[in-house]
């Protein structure tokens, strides 16, 4: 490339990318403030306000399957070099960004690719793995009552499945690749409910982990499948525990 044809390209202030460099470390540091080790499964111990823990491979293989089932979406915005600052700092969370010389070279392409977005509901575990598994380049929030998990900031949302639409207003319709959800009573109406937040967060793609008593339930509710793979607890449940999606899941294979 020329001398002159560098001079064309859109460059950024050394104060703008002081300010982007700082955006970065405050995210970095909201996404993973304690290190790996508070997502580890188990850290947060069980008791009567949480869901029985599934075993270390369980939320493995669960958290494996949902980085699998959400994919990668993204989009592309034109700015003109003028108000690439206005909106820089209102998309790069969770984005991969470059910048490309258009051919006018009078504007910047600011390729914005979101991370994918995957929503636990009452699933703090596959919450935990996915944390522990992948840091900044996914976005996964968990949706649960124990408010215990409040330590996880920002990620956090306090979900009561009597209040299936009582969400926080920036947690838009359909904004999800994938939920993960594991009502905590084996029983109709919480299923049911629990259904209306799945069906509310969800772009498609559900993963259920119940109990086998509500296949019947889970296909009329959710319109999901039972899968081969056969979830573990650290605990010995009274109830047969199954997994259920309504796609193509790799829990149905090399089980």
């Amino acid at each position: 490339m020329s001398d002159l044809e560098d001079d064309d390209v859109p460059q950024l202030s050394s104060h703008a990318l002081a300010a982007l460099q700082e955006f970065y470390a405050e995210q970095k540091q909201h996404t993973n403030p304690g290190g790996g080790e508070k997502y580890n499964v188990g850290r947060i111990e069980e008791n009567w306000l949480s869901q029985f823990w599934y075993s270390q491979e369980t939320a493995l293989r669960l958290a494996e399957e949902a980085i699998a089932a959400a994919g990668e979406g993204g989009s592309v915005r034109a700015l003109d070099a003028t108000s690439l600052l206005i909106g820089v700092f209102s998309i790069l969370r969770r984005c991969a960004v470059t910048l490309q010389e258009s051919e006018m070279g009078a504007s910047v392409v600011l390729a914005a690719v979101p991370a994918p977005r995957v929503a636990c509901v009452s699933a703090p575990t596959v919450y935990q793995k996915l944390r522990e598994l992948r840091g900044e380049d996914l976005a996964v929030y968990v949706f649960e009552y124990d408010r215990r998990f409040a330590v996880y900031g920002e990620e956090f949302v306090f979900y009561d499945y009597n209040n299936p639409l009582d969400l926080p207003e920036d947690i838009a319709a359909h904004s999800f690749h994938l939920v993960v959800a594991d009502p905590p009573y084996l029983s109709e109406e919480c299923l049911r409910k629990t259904s209306e937040t799945i069906k509310y967060l969800t772009q498609g793609k559900i993963l259920l982990c119940t109990g086998a008593v509500m296949e019947e339930e889970a296909a009329k509710l959710l319109g999901v499948r039972m899968c081969k793979f056969i979830p573990k607890h650290t605990r010995t449940l009274a109830n047969e525990f199954r997994c259920y999606v309504n796609y193509d899941s790799g829990l149905d294979h090399d089980v």
